[in-house]
């Protein structure tokens, strides 16, 4: 799992409260029950990354912020509205090869398989946040950068 995964889950009620919504008021903007969100928002599970997107949207904050990776938010010159699979997947292999790791090494890192990471290569598959996160605190990389939501300021490999 998530090391300081507290960290996560308090920003995103701390991010809802300051733009004074309820879980339910944000739970029906995200089109999700409350019950869902409140798992999200206590840790019982992880957010998924299309769904941090657009909770990042509806509350002006950047994936960095929201996942407790910078301490001061900003708003991303966003690329697109929408994920995109295949960008995701071209920003992971810039990454990767930056860092000189193969698709097996990061693999290991992510405690999951080699055809996992291909998958989210190649676009066939969305990256899991969990995923994200744990190569955004161990590399210090960008999240927003790192999921081809905000124009590349900063190198992917950092």
């Amino acid at each position: 799992m998530i090391a300081n995964n507290n960290i996560i889950f308090k920003r995103l009620s701390d991010i809802r409260q300051d733009k004074n919504l309820s879980q339910y008021q944000l739970a029906c903007l995200l089109q999700v029950n409350q019950a869902t969100y409140s798992k999200w928002e206590t840790g019982k599970e992880i957010i998924p990354l299309n769904m941090l997107h657009k909770f990042c949207l509806i509350t002006e904050c950047s994936m960095d912020y929201a996942l407790g990776l910078k301490k001061k938010n900003h708003c991303p010159d966003l690329i697109s509205p929408t994920l995109d699979k295949k960008k995701i997947g071209k920003q992971l292999i810039e990454f990767r090869e930056n860092n000189n790791l193969t698709q097996l090494q990061l693999a290991q890192i992510l405690n999951t398989t080699q055809s996992t990471i291909s998958a989210y290569e190649n676009g066939k598959t969305m990256i899991l946040t969990a995923f994200v996160y744990q190569i955004a605190r161990k590399y210090g990389v960008s999240a927003d950068i790192l999921c081809a939501r905000e124009k590349d300021k900063e190198t992917v490999s950092q």
